[in-house]
């Protein structure tokens, strides 16, 4: 059975309904249930992000807009990480986390390009493209330091953090690697 664009937009969204019952059947109280879901919720982006900049480098550098496979694939992406943001919006009201302006600002700028990629992506130019995925990386990279050093509310540092960022930095060097390598090999 052939999974279509459609059919994984349901599953992912389903994915994050199933995030948000699990974690109100585990923590009852809106505010941790938010929390979790949020964590959780951010977790599936992460991966589905790792997966989408793969793509990209796996085939680069084949034009994005021939590329329908990698598009529909930043398309879950950004539905899927605009569900997060609800998730997350909810958390940092229900839990009156205060918001750091400079971390607001790098966190705002790297959600619009998510939600404007699908539309906009391909048709810009391959450096641009690439600043799209390393920003994006960079960001989520940080989210991840900063629940290494602490600075996350209710998010102990975890074995976890250090290994996902770990894989972010990872991937970003060898995806690089590997585009250097493509991209000599078509001179």
């Amino acid at each position: 059975m052939k999974l279509t664009f459609q059919k994984l937009l349901l599953l992912g969204i389903l994915a994050e309904l199933l995030i948000l019952l699990a974690c109100y059947l585990l923590h009852t109280e809106l505010e941790e249930t938010f929390r979790y879901a949020a964590r959780y919720s951010g977790r599936l982006s992460a991966a589905l992000f790792l997966y989408c900049f793969y793509q990209y480098a796996s085939a680069f550098p084949k034009p994005l807009k021939e590329n329908n496979s990698l598009r529909n694939s930043l398309t879950l992406f950004a539905v899927l990480h605009i569900i997060h943001f609800g998730f997350l919006a909810n958390n940092v009201y229900l839990n009156d986390i205060p918001l750091v302006p400079a971390k607001l600002a790098g966190g705002a700028l790297a959600y619009f390009m998510i939600v404007v990629a699908p539309f906009k992506l391909h048709a810009l130019k391959i450096p641009f493209q690439l600043v799209y995925f390393y920003y994006v990386t960079l960001v989520m990279s940080m989210t991840y330091v900063a629940r290494i050093k602490g600075d996350f509310e209710g998010a102990e540092p975890y074995w976890l953090h250090y290994l996902v960022l770990g894989t972010f930095i990872l991937c970003a060097i060898l995806f690089a690697f590997w585009m250097g390598k493509s991209k000599k090999l078509t001179k």
